[in-house]
């Protein structure tokens, strides 16, 4: 079940101090530090432009920067210039986040006028290492300097960053300690496309399942068909490496090498005891592609073990996978089939996002691996629905707690 969030319809905005908790983290380019996909920013819009035209006197709390912190840290001055022009209204900015001077031109603002306070990163405790050393609750959390600072200066939190719903920090979690607070459109339309994925999906429904990051397969993999989720799983990337594997199937020394250097052998009896357990689910390739003196070469599952590392699934499996797309209600996508990068890797990408673009289903799909290889190949406003989310969709799906839901869950 969904958790029970409250939505800004159930308040009085206007004239109400608002703060709000957005995820416009954003990729930079390594040079100039321009921002180089805004796409978060675009999906901020509706909740800000709804409290702004409702008469509210909106804050903004955002961060940017990696789980390493400093890596790709930058202030959040441009953030504000593109949020002033999708919006096309002023949005004010200052370098200062919970000081006296944040704080005295929060208690300045007007009916509809909108602030972006400086990166929240700059303080120690909504730094990742302080999230993982100090492991605070929400409750301790609101001792914090940001918390403490910035809390009575509100009416009410409202919080927009579902892609942030993995991480604990005060930002994220400790101000619905002391004030109402509410989901923003983004959290709520996420949580309500994810249970028609995982809830009440139309049938059949159909997870494919690729890419490197095989832990996060294989937990939403797991869930999605022992709650009986998923009707089928279409399994590629090194996903579908292990479960060949699992199934007996020999890949080769290369192959072999490439898995337990990166300790992912130790998937294999998840794979083995989920073959047992569901041989009709789970979908492995027909055949692989490899590469040799710079040609895509397709070998056959009998014709394994081979003596190059796999690259794609083969045109026997894209075709059988492209059937089963295109009959399916419901399609979640989560991690390219190939390396796409490389002309010779990029056929099973290519022809099953078509696949998926055109398949008249339900379509999902999330992660940045899997939103930019979707990118390179089909254009974006064909999939239904396009999560921002990464780490907190896989937690979502493979039924992990997330800690801002918990955090948001409305309070009898």
């Amino acid at each position: 079940m969904p958790p029970d969030i409250a939505s800004l319809d159930e308040f009085e905005l206007a004239g109400k101090r608002v703060l709000v908790r957005l995820d416009i983290n954003s990729p930079l380019d390594p040079v100039s530090g321009e921002i180089v996909n805004d796409n978060r920013i675009d999906r901020s819009l509706p909740t800000i432009r709804d409290l702004a035209d409702a008469g509210a006197r909106v804050v903004i709390l955002a961060h940017q920067g990696d789980a390493l912190d400093y890596q790709n840290f930058a202030s959040l001055s441009q953030h504000a210039g593109k949020l002033a022009d999708k919006l096309s209204r002023p949005v004010s900015f200052i370098d200062d986040c919970a000081g006296p001077a944040a704080r005295a031109r929060i208690a300045a603002l007007e009916n509809g006028e909108i602030l972006l306070l400086e990166n929240i990163r700059i303080y120690s405790e909504e730094m990742t290492t302080f999230e993982s050393t100090v492991k605070l609750t929400p409750a301790e959390m609101t001792s914090t300097y940001l918390v403490r600072h910035l809390a009575p200066l509100f009416d009410l939190y409202v919080n927009d960053a579902f892609a942030a719903a993995h991480r604990r920090a005060p930002s994220l979690l400790a101000f619905q300690e002391v004030l109402p607070s509410a989901g923003g459109r983004l959290l709520i339309e996420e949580l309500e496309m994810l249970e028609r994925v995982s809830g009440t999906p139309a049938r059949p429904c159909v997870f494919v399942l690729g890419g490197l990051k095989i832990s996060d397969a294989f937990a939403m993999l797991e869930r999605a068909l022992t709650d009986q989720t998923a009707d089928l799983v279409l399994t590629s990337g090194v996903t579908g490496e292990i479960m060949l594997m699992a199934a007996g199937h020999e890949l080769g020394p290369v192959v072999d090498g490439f898995i337990s250097d990166r300790g992912l052998d130790a998937f294999l009896p998840t794979a083995r005891r989920l073959l047992e357990l569901f041989p009709d689910a789970i979908l492995m390739p027909d055949d692989v592609a490899v590469e040799r003196n710079g040609d895509r070469c397709e070998v056959p599952v009998a014709g394994l073990p081979v003596d190059q590392l796999i690259i794609d699934i083969g045109s026997q499996t894209i075709s059988r996978y492209e059937e089963i797309i295109g009959q399916a209600a419901t399609v979640f996508v989560n991690g390219p089939p190939g390396v796409y990068e490389s002309s010779a890797g990029a056929e099973g990408t290519a022809r099953l996002w078509s696949a998926v673009a055109a398949t008249p289903g339900l379509t999902v799909i999330g992660g940045g691996d899997t939103v930019g290889s979707a990118a390179r190949f089909i254009d974006l406003s064909l999939i239904d629905y396009v999560s921002t989310a990464g780490g907190a969709l896989i937690r979502y799906l493979s039924g992990q707690p997330l800690p801002l839901l918990d955090a948001m869950e409305r309070r009898t």
